[in-house]
């Protein structure tokens, strides 16, 4: 890893400036390293979840990932514009000026999780190629299929110089960590996060945290609840609930609760009638993963939960080694249970009955601020209410998750849900350095100032100026 860096380094120190065009290059490439592989990427994702609906991987992966490039490839010429900026009085008037220009940084470092181990890998290389980087990647040890993919097609659209990726389990994650890249985004759990923070601090890297977190969702005064619990149930069961804005917990109304969990259980039976041998729906992870959710659902019923499985077939899960999971209602959920303390990370989803919206605000602020945060409703009051008194890092209104896919918009979360963000321009301007040019103007603008030593009445002026005097 260190040979790559140092050939990446040494890469891109003899080509700056990065040319426009140059970057336009690695954008399509990157494209191009997708979609001429996609039905190659669809069969190593499912071969490592040991199912994964390929419509949906052809959608959230593929077509997911091209979206982002494309988008950076519009608006490359805009973002990479120098931005001009306002001098101090009176200098602009005697011709001094100042301006930003946006430059890559050089070798950015991005560590990939294994839940949308494509998308996850390319969203990131739109704002880095566009930025004019070259990129280290250190995929994950838990979608093998798909790292070992990357590692092999890669390497026909790009030289190791521009893109490069590595694999491993975690002492190979904690040494990429330690490298002194010039930037470094971690997308994964809280816990690891705080490892990859210190690792990275030795070198004083720079790190983007797109980390998780308890997302609620507020059914709140007026919603339609058919629509709200359909949409809610259509995000919590994409890629089984994998998903890091996935919907984490409901909020509703003692009188809507009833309503909410008969609403969740038609639009689940109603997109997935059966389960185990659907196309359509996706696998857990692995082993652990889907022994840690059967372990959180039977500690929220011993301390006293109403679990509803969603099983309209009445399939037999016991029988089966698939590791596909139904929709698990959790009602009565409280602080205490496992799957109120931690990020769900599958399909199970608590509700908690909220008295008021001061009452469902407190039980928000009472946790880490999330990742997302959802409203349905009509109140325009209530909601007002709700994004001024709450802090996540993204919301969508009337529906979930679907913020994450404008490009326009910040992606990131805030506190245990991450720190920085990336997407579209934002994504541009994480990668690049905001250099500050000034020029000054001909004319010795120190004398005017009396800032040149013997000091005197001309600087008392200046001083008194600047002092508002």
């Amino acid at each position: 890893m260190d040979d790559l860096l140092t050939a990446q380094r040494a890469a891109f120190t003899a080509e700056m400036p990065v040319s426009l065009a140059s970057r336009r290059d690695r954008l399509k490439r990157a494209a191009a390293m997708v979609r001429d592989n996609a039905a190659r990427f669809c069969d190593a994702l499912s071969e490592d979840f040991g199912h994964r609906s390929r419509d949906q991987s052809m959608l959230t992966d593929i077509a997911g990932s091209i979206g982002p490039i494309d988008h950076a490839l519009k608006h490359l010429d805009g973002w990479a514009k120098r931005e001009r900026r306002k001098v101090q009085f009176p200098l602009g008037l005697l011709g001094a000026r100042a301006w930003v220009e946006y430059q890559p940084k050089g070798v950015v470092g991005v560590i990939a999780p294994w839940n949308f181990p494509v998308n996850l890998v390319m969203g990131p290389l739109a704002g880095i190629f566009a930025a004019g980087n070259r990129a280290m990647v250190k995929t994950s040890e838990f979608t093998p299929a798909t790292a070992a993919l990357f590692e092999q097609v890669a390497a026909r659209y790009f030289a190791a110089e521009e893109l490069a990726f590595v694999s491993g389990g975690p002492d190979v994650g904690q040494a990429f960590a330690s490298l002194s890249l010039d930037h470094l985004l971690f997308t994964g759990a809280t816990g690891i996060a705080r490892h990859i923070l210190h690792a990275a601090a030795d070198n004083l890297v720079p790190v983007t945290l797109e980390l998780g977190g308890k997302s609620p969702v507020v059914i709140g005064a007026g919603a339609d609840i058919a629509r709200a619990t359909e949409r809610v149930a259509l995000g919590k069961m994409l890629n089984a609930g994998q998903i890091c804005l996935a919907p984490d917990y409901v909020l509703a109304r003692p009188e809507d609760e009833a309503a909410v969990v008969a609403g969740l259980k038609a639009a689940a039976s109603a997109m997935y009638p059966t389960l185990l041998s659907n196309p359509d729906y996706t696998a857990i992870i692995n082993d652990r993963h889907f022994a840690r959710l059967s372990g959180w659902l039977d500690d929220a019923w011993a301390k006293g939960a109403t679990v509803e499985t969603v099983n309209p077939a009445g399939e037999d899960f016991t029988a089966s080694n698939a590791r596909k999971m139904p929709l698990h209602i959790v009602r009565d959920a409280t602080d205490d249970m496992l799957v109120m303390q931690e990020e769900i990370f599958g399909p199970v989803l608590p509700i908690v009955r909220y008295d008021g919206i001061d009452d469902a605000i407190a039980r928000i602020n009472r946790g880490g601020r999330p990742l997302a945060l959802y409203h349905f409703g009509t109140d325009e009051g209530e909601r007002r209410r709700v994004l001024d008194r709450t802090v996540s890092g993204g919301v969508t209104l009337d529906d979930v998750i679907f913020h994450v896919s404008m490009e326009d918009l910040p992606f990131g979360g805030v506190g245990p849900s991450g720190m920085g963000s990336y997407h579209g321009v934002d994504g541009f301007r994480t990668f690049s350095h905001a250099r500050a040019v000034f020029k000054q103007s001909r004319l010795d603008v120190a004398k005017i100032a009396g800032m040149k030593p013997p000091y005197g009445k001309a600087l008392a002026k200046t001083i008194a100026r600047q002092m508002g005097r």
